[in-house]
């Protein structure tokens, strides 16, 4: 990126600025009797360990070779309550490497287990042979570390630092964690020349207890000044895991750092991200972005060969989507920008990014003259945007077109999507959808139009040996299909899918598999088996219990908490159909037969019902749950766990069969 390039090579100047001496009791290795009391605390009192403290510092240097880099120190120390928490004594740093060879460096790392015997304090130092590092991608090394002689009742520390030359953004800090913590303190000190921009997150207020300028030197002894800022929290609770998030890091309780701008000594002010069309015209000038998005060399060369005379904008504009998800298969990598200069090169390579991927589409569709722009996203694994400018925060490209007075949003990273469908991880409610040619943008929903529809049919004969035989009709729409069609590629035969199709069904045998439009996106996807089901009909005496809604009902409630502070987060809506016919033998009687209901949650956001005829000798059975909505607020949930709640109680029901004497 142009603006990082820019900040490596700026440093007219030598500084160093040093990081205040830390408190005593944050001295490494100095374990009080304090620290073995500490427990946790508050709503969190059961948990396996406290983190007694969490103390971090960032700082800058400057080198001659790559100018200005930052220091990020960490110290931690935790008691550990019980044996859950020894996964605690395993833990391990990520260093970044970019493809240009610049990259992070741990500069000391100290750790240390401490136990109490006899009224003494042990220290267990950490083994040369407990440090492992691995290669684990072309950008990023982990170091891994295991401490020694953990028991109930241990100290565990590490202290590390590391430097770090990409200074665009700084690393962040959390202030929550899986155990609660009694302080949290971060430092940050930033020379007076690069001005950066910080975005909390979290449902906890942090505290800024100081923010000051201070004295710098520089390595010629000459006087500077440094922007120092202290964020403190103390008595932070766990975070809890919760069912139907995005991710868990938009609801920890952190703060990161973007540059903003510049300003060095003989120098104007730079403003690089402060606003969004400083934002949108760097995009614009970036030879990975708007300057790659300008070459259509190769979208004039094939065009013509993938349209083929064609001149409805809806076909042209599927023929363009069709050709390019066939062509360049995704490499499972998010990005914001290309990996290449030149268009040709992706397709060449015929493997891509997502934005090597729909940068491309968007230049095709350009070319066609189909009115397109690129939307910048933040997927659901990276957390909500907060919303105002900080480029950072994205990390993913999607393609919003207008088509015959529709807006669609585009992504052909995968070649089971249609013309308007979006991964799971893109749908993250909201992009920013920008004009690279009049340098605008502007914030726009991306709520998808298709939900995740499934319906099942049972068509069964129960005979007096207690087996069910049949078929069993399943059909898919949206994101459901997308799901089949993803489970169904990944096995490298019929064969294999059916096995892993049975497993975890019990007494499921399959005497036949059948997939119908596997291929065809305009039809619904469908499956039908011939089986044999065993082992799923109970008998005591001349009484015969029945689930009729056998694998597909839902056996547990998602939301176990009593309260919830975030969001409930399907995604999309849900609707699930479950239709049940059982035929039963002329000797059999229902003895009882559950009783139906309709619920439904306020202003029709969602609903369940089930319903259980007899007709001669057939039970019919229908269960239908609908979502109607992607996202519920914390106030919602009380509502969405009891119609949950519901749906386990109520498809747990049983028919009771009788058998006449």
């Amino acid at each position: 990126m142009q603006i990082k390039r820019f900040i490596y090579l700026m440093g007219i100047l030598c500084l160093a600025l040093n990081s205040y001496a830390q408190k005593k009791e944050f001295k490494f290795g100095k374990v009080s009797a304090e620290d073995f009391n500490a427990k946790p605390f508050g709503i969190d009192s059961a948990a396996a360990a406290v983190k007694i403290f969490d103390i971090g510092d960032c700082y800058f240097e400057y080198n001659e070779r790559n100018g200005f880099e930052y220091i990020y120190e960490r110290h931690v120390r935790y008691k550990i309550v019980n044996k859950n928490a020894y996964d605690l004594a395993d833990f391990q740093i990520a260093l970044y490497r970019s493809n240009n060879s610049s990259k992070e460096d741990l500069l000391r790392m100290e750790a240390a287990t401490y136990n109490l015997e006899a009224g003494k304090t042990v220290i267990t130092k950490l083994g040369k042979d407990s440090k492992f590092t691995e290669e684990f991608n072309k950008n990023y090394q982990i170091k891994k570390y295991t401490l020694g002689n953990v028991k109930e009742g241990s100290i565990i520390e590490y202290k590390y630092a590391i430097r770090s030359p990409f200074t665009f953004q700084l690393r962040g800090w959390s202030f929550q964690s899986s155990v609660p913590t009694i302080y949290n303190e971060y430092n940050i000190k930033t020379p007076e020349y690069l001005m950066y921009k910080p975005s909390f997150s979290g449902y906890y207020k942090i505290n800024q207890t100081k923010r000051e300028t201070i004295n710098a030197h520089y390595v010629t002894g000459v006087t500077s000044n440094a922007n120092y800022s202290q964020y403190t929290l103390e008595n932070v609770p766990a975070l809890r895991k919760e069912a139907f998030i995005t991710t868990m890091d938009d609801y920890i309780t952190s703060i990161d750092f973007e540059l903003m701008a510049t300003r060095y000594p003989n120098d104007i002010y730079r403003d690089y991200t402060g606003t969004w069309p400083k934002i949108i015209k760097g995009l614009a000038e970036d030879e990975n972005f708007g300057l790659f998005i300008k070459k259509s060399s190769i979208a004039k060369t094939i065009l013509p060969t993938i349209i083929n005379g064609e001149t409805d904008t809806l076909k042209i504009a599927n023929l363009i989507y069709n050709y390019v998800k066939n062509n360049v298969k995704w490499n499972d990598s998010h990005r914001l920008y290309s990996s290449e200069k030149n268009p040709k090169s992706i397709l060449d390579k015929k493997t891509g990014s997502s934005a090597d991927i729909n940068l491309l589409l968007l230049i095709f569709l350009k070319e066609a003259k189909i009115d397109a722009n690129p939307v910048l996203i933040s997927t659901r694994s990276n957390g909500m945007h907060p919303g105002y400018p900080i480029i950072s925060k994205f990390n993913n490209i999607l393609i919003h077109a207008k088509i015959g007075g529709k807006d669609l949003f585009l992504d052909a990273t995968d070649k089971d999507h249609f013309l308007g469908m979006v991964s799971f991880e893109s749908l993250n409610h909201q992009g920013f959808s920008i004009d690279l040619k009049t340098e605008t943008g502007a914030w726009v929903s991306t709520e998808p139009t298709y939900g995740d529809e499934k319906a099942y049919n049972y068509s069964l004969t129960l005979d007096k040996e207690n087996k069910l035989k049949g078929t069993i009709l399943q059909y898919y729409k949206g994101y459901g299909a997308l799901s089949l069609r993803n489970k169904y590629r990944s096995n490298a035969s019929e064969t294999e899918f059916v096995k892993k199709l049975k497993k975890d069904k019990q007494g499921l045998e399959i005497d036949n598999y059948k997939i119908n439009n596997l291929d065809n996106f305009e039809e619904v996807l469908s499956e039908e088996l011939t089986v044999t089901i065993e082992d799923n009909v109970e008998e005591a005496g001349n009484l015969i219990y029945l689930n009729p809604l056998l694998y597909e009902r839902t056996k547990e409630n998602f939301f176990k908490h009593e309260t919830r502070n975030f969001p409930v987060d399907f995604a999309y809506p849900l609707k699930e159909t479950i239709r049940a016919t059982i035929n039963f033998p002329n000797d059999y009687e229902i003895e009882k037969l559950p009783k139906g209901g309709l619920f439904k949650l306020p202003d029709n956001k969602g609903s369940f019902s089930i319903s259980f005829l007899t007709q001669d000798k057939v039970v019919l059975v229908r269960s239908t749950i609908e979502i109607n909505k992607s996202t519920f607020s914390p106030e919602e949930y009380f509502d969405i766990k009891e119609l949950f709640k519901v749906i386990v109680e109520k498809q747990a029901e049983q028919i009771v069969f009788k058998k006449k004497s």
